[in-house]
């Protein structure tokens, strides 16, 4: 993992553990549960408030504007 053997996640678990303690890595681990759950929650919240794009409606305005610019380009080159 990372290049990392077991020995060396025990040392940096280790060295984690001494300079916040067991509470402080509990009450972080819980925090951070939380604020995953809460992203994911807002995640699938935003998806059923967005309603799908209707690629068919794109596509016709996409050709109109396509339409219009090869109606002026045609226009400017008569007029030169």
């Amino acid at each position: 993992m990372f290049g990392m053997g077991v020995t060396e996640l025990l040392i940096i678990l280790a060295i984690v553990l001494l300079l916040f303690g067991p509470k402080r890595i509990k009450t972080l681990g819980s925090d951070l549960g939380s604020a995953i759950k809460g992203f994911r929650s807002a995640v699938k919240e935003e998806d059923k408030i967005t309603p799908p794009q209707n690629n068919a409606e794109d596509a016709h305005v996409i050709e109109g504007e396509l339409n219009q610019q090869k109606q002026t380009s045609n226009e400017s080159d008569k007029n030169v």
